[in-house]
């Protein structure tokens, strides 16, 4: 098969998000084709590069959606009057009442002034400088004045409407790419989003021009991070915004041919913004299992007084109730020592770093053993690279118990290395800590120091307890968080969304004349493939904005 691999801010870059979940993927499903088709989001991202990529791909188009740069299209009389028909009818599906019969009808409405603005913008080469234009912000003016509109949307300010159109811009700009001609998407047999949003528009419009089914895999929610992220802006554009963004979900999900959360927290949000049931398969994250096998299958070299926290340090993992607690924790059990190992996530996360640090001063004070030897804090801040801790799988390996104590997570990485390595766990209930657990470790509310602590004070007086829960982690970790159950998972998902799928009438054998089932003939893989480097060919530019030279990679076709 070829696979349209449709990204955002993610793979190929170096600095992308998900990037090793993809670069896995499309290594481990090696007999298939990849066509990669990415949307960057900073300057700083182009710069830095892409990873290596393997032979299996042919094909890397990009695309910015940090630049506003204007593709020079100008648009007629008849042209203009599509436009403003077409962006009128998705502004005032977005100031819709919020009834239930009102939400169906004006999900199909959303779906059609869509698809009305890519057939626009295919007929007339671009859309970018209509976007921005006077005749939007009016057609967005005139929605939010609509009687019944919701009154955060009446209450908008012309400021409010000048933020709301320059965000729509940047999200419909795979609108004005050329990448759904029979040269591109158009000749995919699956295209498979790695997030929800920007990045499954371009699925859509494959599916909408050419009938390439769909396929959505999110490990992060979209909607959910952009309500988490827009809290600066005022209510009007909180609110407008937020209608774009579920109406636009919806609609992926609607015409998705199959959706693939993460864990059962994505899958929950999902459904709640109209995912049907029967689409949904849940595929979690596959991970690198070989680094923590020597660790987890000699458990007995954890320091059995020792307690450990590794993450990403920031306001979200609580590390303030974690060292209340663990003031606790030394009432009961005074040798007991924590180890917090991880890095500040950005200027926010420094900051916080130093106010743990001096909180850690603050309730330990330096414990010596005699009057003339030097104290000891039992709480120790440290980062993985050093030469006590050269690895992540050495971090677990220090402990006997892995702590976590976020208040706010998604899928718990940390966790699910900590049950590589076949350590017991104590953590919050947040995410999907309890469907990564799975009853393998113990789990308190958040911000409970006093729970957290007697938590781990159990696990500390019984071992043979925490070797119980640490190889049932283990045993648990390797059935369902490893890579190789991730790629058998999406092959399986891959054939059984073609299966479901007929023939395109237009994807003819060219000696034949009969159509083909495949995109890629069983010939391209044998060995001294026609589709090699020496078969490099050259793809269409894209429009003003998207437009580049030609890069040179390990691939046999790439353009930017």
């Amino acid at each position: 098969m070829r696979i349209g691999l449709l990204t955002e801010g993610g793979y190929p870059y170096v600095s992308g998000d998900a990037r090793l979940w993809c670069d896995r993927l499309v290594r481990g499903l090696d007999q298939h084709e990849f066509d990669i088709y990415a949307l960057s989001r900073s300057r700083r991202q182009e710069d830095e590069g892409w990873v290596t990529l393997p032979p299996q791909v042919s094909r890397v188009r990009t695309a910015p959606l940090w630049t506003a740069e204007d593709d020079g299209t100008v648009l007629g009389r008849r042209a203009r009057r599509r436009f403003a028909e077409h962006y009128g009818e998705l502004a005032a599906a977005l100031c819709a009442g919020p009834s239930e019969e009102a939400s169906t009808a004006e999900a199909d409405r959303f779906g059609s002034a869509l698809y009305g603005l890519a057939d626009l913008a295919r007929d007339e080469g671009g859309l970018s400088r209509a976007l921005r234009s006077e005749t939007a912000v009016r057609a967005l003016e005139r929605a939010c004045r609509t009687p019944g509109a919701p009154r955060a949307a009446r209450a908008a300010r012309v400021p409010d409407l000048l933020a709301v159109t320059a965000h729509l811009e940047r999200a419909l700009r795979p609108l004005t790419l050329d990448w759904y001609e029979d040269d591109g998407l158009g000749s995919v047999d699956l295209c498979h989003a790695t997030a929800g949003g920007p990045a499954a528009l371009p699925g859509l419009l494959a599916r909408h021009f050419s009938g390439v089914p769909l396929l959505v895999t999110e490990y992060g929610v979209q909607l959910r991070t952009h309500h988490l992220s827009a809290t600066d802006a005022s209510p009007s554009v909180r609110a407008l915004l937020a209608a774009f963004h579920g109406r636009l979900a919806a609609e992926v999900y609607a015409r998705a041919a199959a959706i693939t959360p993460g864990n059962a927290h994505a899958r929950r949000w999902q459904e709640r913004c109209g995912a049907d049931r029967d689409k949904i398969r849940t595929v979690y994250p596959g991970m690198d299992a070989t680094r923590f096998a020597e660790i987890g299958e000699s458990p007995e070299c954890a320091n059995p007084d020792t307690l450990v926290w590794v993450g990403r340090v920031e306001p979200t993992k609580d590390l303030i109730s974690l060292l209340h607690a663990f003031a606790e924790i030394r009432k009961d059990e005074p040798k007991t020592r924590l180890r917090i190992i991880g890095v500040p996530a950005g200027n926010e996360g420094a900051a916080y770093l130093g106010h743990c640090k001096a909180l850690a001063v603050q309730l330990f004070p330096d414990e010596a053993d005699g009057l003339h030897s030097v104290g000891d804090n039992p709480v120790s801040f440290e980062e993985i690279g050093g030469p006590d801790i050269p690895s992540p799988a050495e971090a677990y390996a220090s402990g006997a118990v892995t702590v976590l104590s976020s208040v706010v997570e998604g899928f718990p990485i940390s966790l699910v290395e900590s049950m590589f390595c076949g350590r017991a766990t104590v953590s919050t209930d947040v995410g999907a800590v309890v469907e990564v657990i799975g009853g393998t470790g113990l789990v308190v509310p958040p911000r409970n120091p006093r729970a957290l602590a007697e938590a781990c004070v159990a696990l500390l007086r019984d071992p043979e307890r925490r070797a119980r829960l640490g190889a049932a982690a283990r045993a648990r970790a390797l059935e369902l968080f490893t890579v190789e159950q991730n790629i058998t998972a999406f092959h399986g998902i891959y054939l059984e969304i073609l299966s479901r799928h007929p023939v395109r009438r237009d994807a003819l054998d060219n000696t034949t004349g009969e159509p083909r089932p495949f995109a890629v003939p069983a010939e391209a893989h044998m060995p001294g493939r026609w589709t090699g480097p020496g078969a490099r060919v050259v793809a269409r530019g894209g429009p003003g904005w998207a437009a580049g030279p030609p890069v040179r990679a390990n691939t046999p076709e790439v353009a930017r």
